[in-house]
């Protein structure tokens, strides 16, 4: 694998750990249920599209900080997973 892909790689291997982590803090935090009845309300309400792309938000950080670090190919890993996630987000959405 090149060099080139592998630093893609990584972005986007960061960028899904941050949406993970997005996703995890929205329901841990944020939502005043538990884990499994907040995944059960969002099925329901149909709202995981709104969710993930609340979950994405820390890819902004990420992404600023690879830019920061001149870490461009990166940057470029975490823009590629967002743009993704923006799809599924709509995806989601619409269907």
């Amino acid at each position: 694998m090149g060099h080139i892909k592998k630093e893609i790689l990584i972005g986007i291997i960061v960028s899904l750990l941050a949406t993970t982590c997005g996703f995890f803090i929205y329901l841990e935090y944020i939502s005043e249920f538990s884990i499994s009845e907040t995944i059960s309300k969002i099925r329901e309400g149909g709202v995981l599209g709104s969710v993930i792309a609340l979950a994405a938000i820390p890819n902004l950080f990420v992404f600023w900080v690879f830019l920061k670090k001149k870490q461009d190919y990166r940057a470029r890993g975490v823009l590629i997973t967002t743009i993704a996630v923006a799809l599924l987000t709509a995806f989601l959405k619409f269907f």
